[in-house]
């Protein structure tokens, strides 16, 4: 029987690779990616323009590398259009089948789609990969007008980089503050205040209504002309390939501790796998998750289990850290601090920390309070 198979070349799939190789120096291990399967950091793909890196200076290893460096295969430009899990095998879109002995879905997530009036007449860019990267970089001209939608994570993380790299970046989000998701109002205005201190232009509380080339018309009736569109307004799991298999899927692939899915020869990990903490698409979760599904495809069957874990938002306009309550949960935020250092807890129901968010300088306290904090699993 073959040995373990893994679908997707990003921080997921590698990172669990080079974990099971340093724990197994004989199983054999085969990577099918559907990009060219180059080792790049994803994380740096918001914060890369303005330190200048292209694509070639963004992948760490090309796949030959990897597969020298990692004694395994590498199979690029292929995408996987079946599995047959009776017989344990792949089948790729080239014809080829491959057996396996564990199957591990590492296939990430797509782009939310945006759509409003007129927006297939222009064009939008996404940027969840490096292929993605290379085309959203050299459509760029000096001095340009992005229009920006979305004021999340990705989108603040973007605006700060697009600007400090001489972009004319304008950001549209329904929500009144950045990353409202994440932060109370004190913090997110202040995140605002920053940003458009390094010249990114703000429509907050608004919507695009229609877009046209170069324009975007918002629901206020203000026009926004720009040359060049980028959409970061979250991600999607990709699930089809699993729910195509018979797999249980939900908003993502639906694992258990031990990151296995509801056929116990096939498990699931990073952005399109979901948790008891739904799904996690951070970096430190993920590599949490590789190293324990590592450790079980050893043949040291490993449950995951994820303390709270600080996310470090990418804006040097002011830096930020947050580390949020479990959806849903009940509580109020506490801030405290003024103009830049602020710190924010999330107080539940029952008078216990279950959140906070730092700026500033006090960004430094995030691993003295994450320890404060009730594990995510």
């Amino acid at each position: 029987m073959s040995g373990v198979v893994i679908i997707g070349s990003g921080l997921g799939g590698y990172s669990l690779a080079r974990e099971l190789r340093r724990l197994d120096p004989a199983i054999a291990i085969t990577v099918v990616t559907a990009d060219g399967g180059e080792a790049y950091s994803k994380p740096m793909l918001s914060a890369a323009f303005a330190q200048g890196k292209d694509v070639a200076a963004l992948a760490q290893k090309s796949a030959g590398q990897v597969e020298a460096e990692l004694r395994l295969r590498v199979i690029t430009r292929s995408r996987v259009t079946a599995i047959d899990r009776a017989a344990r095998r792949l089948t790729l879109d080239g014809g080829e089948a491959i057996a396996y002995s564990s199957l591990v879905l590492a296939i990430g997530a797509d782009p939310r789609a945006y759509r409003v009036a007129g927006s297939e007449d222009v064009t939008v860019h996404t940027v969840n990969d490096l292929d993605d990267y290379a085309v959203w970089r050299d459509g760029l001209i000096p001095g340009g007008r992005v229009l920006l939608i979305g004021a999340g994570l990705i989108g603040s993380e973007f605006a700060n980089d697009l600007t400090t790299a001489g972009q004319r970046v304008s950001v549209v989000d329904p929500a009144p503050w950045p990353l409202g998701r994440l932060l109370p109002q004190e913090l997110g205005d202040e995140l605002a205040t920053a940003l458009g201190g390094i010249g990114v232009s703000f429509h907050l509380g608004r919507s695009i209504t229609a877009l046209e080339p170069g324009r975007a018309v918002l629901d206020n009736g203000a026009v926004v002309a720009f040359d060049k569109a980028l959409s970061a307004i979250g991600l999607v799991p990709r699930t089809a390939l699993a729910a195509a298999a018979g797999l249980v899927v939900d908003k993502g692939i639906v694992v258990d501790r031990w990151l296995r899915t509801s056929d116990p020869h096939v498990f699931a990990l990073g952005d399109c796998a979901q948790t008891e903490a739904g799904p996690l698409p951070f970096v430190l979760p993920l590599m949490a998750e590789a190293r324990a599904l590592a450790a079980t495809l050893a043949g040291n069957p490993t449950e995951l289990r994820l303390p709270a874990l600080p996310v470090v938002v990418k804006t040097p306009a002011l830096p930020v850290a947050v580390c949020p309550p479990a959806p849903g949960a009940g509580g109020t935020w506490r801030v405290s601090g003024e103009g830049r250092d602020r710190k924010a807890l999330f107080v539940g129901d029952d008078g216990r920390m279950l959140g906070f968010a730092l700026s500033g300088g006090l960004t430094a306290e995030r691993q003295s309070l994450a320890k404060e904090m009730p594990d995510l699993i």
